[in-house]
């Protein structure tokens, strides 16, 4: 295309969109059997150049009866579409790999003299999304042979939804870190997961092992489907499991029982009300810091130091995110740490009031005993938070057993379990187990025996030998990760791209929405994956252009149609006039 034309559309020079004449390239056909069949116009916008109007000649060769097309034009433009697939692939990208929001995009856009509407974004994040999964699928074989070179695949499975929304579900390669298929399913029952299954075993093979958690419908399906297949339970969910069998009971009483004395929003009020005298946050790290860093106490502040001292130590105490460990429950455990906080301000203001200390002037701080004191009387939430305290140690030394999510490690779901031999873990499994059932107290306690029933339960499942396979480049073995991680980690960035663009915190309408094949925008990360489906092409911008655009739009129906709760047909039956009395009018009918 000229580049002096490109030059003058982009600097936005036309009063009016410039038309480009486009003709076929490639004529095998004798100049003497080709005739002109029609001219046609259209409408493109992309990067380069912005809006134009591009005129078509379409040749016909008579003998040959073979029709001659503009290969640039197709290469610039899916067929009858008038966005280009640069702007395709540019919007693609700012969805679903930078969470542009979609007022972004259009602001970017019309710097590069490109205007589009947020419907049109919408659409074009979609129409990405099936271009994605139409290239993917037809790289399945290029994806196995990949596959095979490295000595199979594991697969990794799990599923995500929120309120009623559908199951969004994942199969990925363990060893790629490639997600390979998705749907998405009203729930996760066996007999909705095994087509799924069955699909994956028929596209890619028998996996040499397979990695998820422990739900009923899941491990029912992978039987059914891979019988004779390793098969493991991670680690972070088993642990996840047995601590919410644990102590769940007792942290739910914790969390209803400090409901109960709304203390969270009476210490709020002490806040504002302290806010008079200890003045704002700057003011109380400028004057308390020095005390806490130094010992040094200006004297100007003594009177001051009570109600600072009580204002900051409320803060500490909703502080609870600095001790936690970013696993979710049950390895964090927000309302205990709230509770353990309100016992040691307790205590300490307990202890000022005992000792001999100006009661006139600390007034402001012993002002918290009483709230305080209420809370810490409280028999029920007392027994519930020292069981509770008692399960969360044992808890604990099965976390270090299974050298995975040990406490205070901080790396939260980054954690694929520390450096160590499966033997050794497995060593310091049973040797965990051994002290429990021989304790004479907690061997007798139902919530233990349950515990070890688990243990017991899924024991097999939970030590994987590494794994020996052939390959063309000789045997290998590969050992199986430990945990599905890399699974949760991609729904919760998912879930984090699609708040940061929707600005909602709710993803109930989102996952309902959403293309199944949504997730296969991990991929585009993994240079090795880029490279099998672009196939040979140097973009993807040029590998989108190969694939017939009419298999999109097919695509793209069946989609919505899926997506529809009612379809229109049905809509114009229920919003007919009088419908229910018609309706009764029929069944009254049949019952004649």
């Amino acid at each position: 295309m000229d580049k002096i034309i490109r030059d003058v559309c982009a600097a936005g020079l036309f009063q009016e969109r410039p038309t480009i004449y486009f003709y076929p390239e490639n004529c095998v056909s004798s100049p003497d059997n080709l005739t002109v069949l029609k001219t046609r116009e259209k409408n493109v916008v992309n990067l380069d150049i912005g809006a134009f109007r591009a005129r078509e000649t379409i040749l016909k060769d008579g003998c040959a009866d073979t029709v001659y097309n503009s290969q640039e034009l197709r290469s610039l433009t899916p067929y009858r579409c008038t966005y280009g697939y640069d702007i395709l692939v540019y919007v693609g990208y700012a969805l679903f790999v930078h969470s542009f929001s979609e007022q972004r995009i259009i602001t970017a856009l019309a710097r590069q003299n490109v205007f589009i509407s947020q419907r049109q974004i919408g659409f074009l994040g979609r129409k990405f999304i099936t271009y994605l999964a139409i290239a993917h699928q037809e790289s399945r074989q290029q994806l196995k042979a990949a596959m095979s070179l490295r000595g199979g695949y594991i697969l990794h499975l799990d599923g995500t939804c929120e309120g009623d929304s559908p199951h969004l579900f994942t199969g990925i390669d363990g060893i790629a870190e490639i997600v390979l298929d998705n749907i998405k399913l009203p729930s996760e029952k066996a007999e909705l997961i095994v087509p799924f299954l069955q699909k994956i075993k028929q596209q890619y093979g028998d996996p040499i092992a397979l990695v998820h958690d422990m739900g009923s419908g899941i491990l029912s399906a992978v039987k059914t489907v891979f019988e004779d297949i390793p098969d493991f339970i991670c680690h972070f969910h088993f642990l996840r499991d047995i601590g919410k069998d644990l102590f769940e009971k007792e942290y739910t009483q914790i969390r209803n029982r400090l409901k109960k004395h709304k203390i969270r929003a009476l210490l709020r009020r002490k806040i504002k009300a302290l806010e008079k005298i200890a003045g704002n946050d700057t003011e109380a790290e400028d004057q308390l810091m020095p005390v806490i860093d130094q010992g040094h106490i200006d004297p100007e502040f003594i009177n001051k130091m009570p109600a600072m001292a009580a204002y900051t130590a409320i803060h500490w105490i909703f502080d609870t995110s600095a001790q936690m460990e970013g696993y979710g429950f049950p390895f964090d455990c927000s309302h205990m740490l709230f509770y353990q906080r309100l016992k040691v301000v307790h205590d300490l203001v307990n202890l000022i009031a005992d000792s001999r200390c100006d009661n006139i002037r600390n007034k402001p701080f012993l002002k918290l005993w009483q709230p305080l004191t209420r809370v810490m009387e409280d028999q029920q939430l007392k027994k519930a938070a020292r069981q509770m305290e008692e399960k969360v140690k044992v808890f604990n030394k099965l976390r270090k057993a299974l050298s995975i999510a040990v406490p205070k490690c901080k790396k939260g779901l980054n954690d694929d379990g520390e450096e160590a031999d499966i033997k050794t873990i497995e060593e310091k499994v049973i040797t965990f187990r051994q002290t429990v059932v021989t304790d004479e107290t907690l061997s007798q306690q139902d919530d233990y025996k349950k515990m070890i029933r688990q243990i017991d339960k899924y024991w097999l499942k939970l030590f994987a030998d590494p794994i020996k396979v052939n390959t063309p480049r000789g045997p290998v073995s590969i050992q199986p990760q430990r945990t599905n991680n890399i699974l949760e980690r991609f729904f919760r960035d998912l879930k984090r791209s699609h708040r940061k663009k929707s600005g909602t915190v709710s993803l109930t309408r989102t996952l309902r929405s959403i293309l199944a094949d949504t997730p296969l925008v991990k991929n585009l990360d993994n240079p090795d994956y880029m490279e099998i489906i672009l196939n040979g092409s140097s973009t993807l911008e040029e590998r989108f252009a190969k694939i017939d655009s009419r298999m999109v739009m097919e695509k793209l129906k069946q989609e919505e149609k899926k997506c529809v709760r009612i379809s229109p047909e049905m809509k114009k039956l229920i919003r007919f006039p009088d419908f229910t009395e018609q309706l009764t009018t029929l069944l009254m009918a049949q019952q004649n």
